[in-house]
């Protein structure tokens, strides 16, 4: 059983391009903080450099998905009627307008009040690139996709992968940093383990006159463990040292979002197994 891996581009481009967006959304709201001072935000800014190293890699996964650049830049044609087309687009949009800002602000060119707005435009463009990857796999003939699952769990790997990313990238302890991000990243993971188990609980239900959800994954309540317990380790390297009012070191955090990731990995890979179109005839 492949288990999605045939499907690696997709899985990393979902992935990195969440936790990107999650992570600049953070960055974001450190730098709009008006307790954050000048030695910080160039910290913050220095690090956003990351975020668009996450992004590059996600585009490059997603040319090598569709297969030259050409049909990348074909991609776009339907803007507005296709889904592809418009996580492209609002994906491009997000890239070059956070890219934008970040480029002129390492710079030192960019005024406050213009930062400041930019910055808001660049997290809705952000939130709403998410929103269209979403979109690209609610298809009425895909039963296994075509659910709130889908949204719910892309939204909360941007929940998990961003609050550890921003926090490890914004590189200080000023009074914007606290304990809030944590308490997110927990949060969506807990979330995340009950959306697993009620999509779990519901997969008997969707067959077809060809084959049932369960028989496309038949391990999937162990690799959705595996998937939360290395996402739980991950956030573990980042938040037990933080019980004891200490920040974890950058290499520790680095694992930490290293973990995450991987364990996000895993529970896209069997979200793309659970691909299954509507029969001759189907029940759910």
């Amino acid at each position: 059983m492949e288990l999605g891996w045939h499907e690696w581009p997709l899985m990393l481009f979902t992935v990195l391009g969440q936790c990107a967006v999650g992570g600049f959304i953070v960055l974001a709201l450190a730098l709009l903080c008006g307790k954050t001072d000048e030695r910080q935000r160039k910290s913050i800014h220095r690090g956003m450099f990351f975020i668009w190293v996450l992004m590059g890699i996600a585009f490059l996964a997603s040319v090598m998905h569709l297969g030259t650049m050409s049909r990348a830049f074909n991609s776009l044609n339907r803007i507005g009627e296709s889904g592809l087309s418009n996580e492209i687009a609002f994906g491009s949009i997000f890239f070059a307008i956070g890219g934008i800002y970040w480029l002129v602000a390492i710079l030192g060119k960019m005024p406050k009040a213009l930062g400041k707005v930019w910055l808001v435009i660049a997290m809705i463009a952000g939130v709403a690139f998410v929103y269209a990857m979403c979109r690209v796999y609610q298809i009425e003939t895909v039963p296994t996709w075509d659910n709130g699952y889908t949204t719910l769990n892309f939204f909360l790997t941007m929940l998990i992968g961003g609050s550890l990313l921003g926090s490890m990238l914004k590189n200080s302890d000023g009074d914007c940093r606290g304990k809030g991000l944590a308490a997110i990243g927990v949060i969506a993971l807990i979330i995340s383990a009950c959306s697993g188990l009620m999509q779990g609980s519901e997969l008997v239900s969707l067959h077809s006159s060809v084959t049932s959800a369960t028989v496309l994954v038949p391990q999937y309540g162990q690799l959705m463990a595996l998937r939360l317990v290395m996402v739980a380790a991950g956030l573990s390297l980042w938040i037990v040292p933080m019980l004891s009012e200490k920040r974890a070191g950058t290499a520790i955090m680095m694992l930490g979002f290293v973990l995450v990731a991987c364990g996000e990995l895993i529970g896209r890979a069997v979200f793309y197994n659970l691909h299954m179109t509507v029969g001759v005839t189907f029940g759910g």
